[in-house]
């Protein structure tokens, strides 16, 4: 009885896991783009694209993210359940987006080095890359998104910006990794500024609406008047 009342327990304490549910509509839909846009797409790119050098170094960062976006998901997951609606809902709309751009706009890049300068780890991990993932469905950049949408909601924490540390290393890390994309020829210029004005737009509607109504809370408190 005891084991059913735990499991009960934890099933109540943790029933927004039930968002988790999402990648049973990402997963098959995206493998679906993978497997189906392979050769006719638009090409995304600009002239600024063949300016930016190709640097293997930035595979660290670029491979990074997964453990960043994982990391700081699960931390308002087990921490903080509004936060973590506000993160899903910012997250998920985004990458809805991002396939239905993909469907309708069939996208990709040929920016990718055919032959590479040097020779080092580096370069055989971003080989390796280029083997599991495809060229194409890049527009707008996931990874640039997804890091975005990881510093709204740190800085959007209350307990998390008592941790100026944390912020900083948040903030810096996705800086890297949104340079990572270009750097390793992953993603175009306009794949990340597409992701940076999805990010606009979606934060007026997850994040900004909640902050624009906190300054009028504050100006409704009047000071409490003490009897002398």
């Amino acid at each position: 009885m005891k084991l059913k009342e735990r499991a009960a327990a934890l099933i109540r304490k943790y029933r927004h896991a039930w968002v988790f549910l999402y990648i049973f509509i990402y997963i098959p839909w995206f493998l679906w783009l993978e497997n189906h846009v392979t050769t006719h797409y638009h090409v995304i790119q600009i002239r600024l694209d063949e300016h930016i050098p190709f640097i293997e170094y930035f595979i660290i960062p670029y491979l990074m993210w997964f453990v960043f976006i994982a990391g700081v998901f699960l931390y308002f997951f087990f921490t903080d359940v509004p936060g973590f609606y506000k993160l899903a809902i910012f997250m998920f709309t985004g990458m809805t987006v991002f396939l239905i751009v993909s469907t309708i706009f069939p996208n990709g890049q040929d920016l990718r080095p055919v032959v590479f300068e040097r020779d080092n780890i580096f370069v055989d991990m971003v080989r390796m890359l280029y083997r599991t993932d495809t060229c194409t469905n890049v527009f707008p950049s996931l990874h640039v998104f997804n890091s975005l949408s990881v510093c709204v909601a740190v800085a959007d924490s209350e307990e998390l910006r008592k941790h100026r540390g944390i912020c900083m290393g948040t903030y810096i890390l996705a800086g890297l990794i949104i340079l990572a994309t270009m750097f390793l020829k992953q993603h175009s210029v306009l794949d990340v500024l597409g992701a940076c004005l999805m990010a606009c737009i979606i934060y007026q509607f997850v994040y900004a609406p909640e902050r624009r109504r906190v300054p009028k809370y504050a100006r409704q408190k009047r000071p409490v008047l003490q009897n002398k």
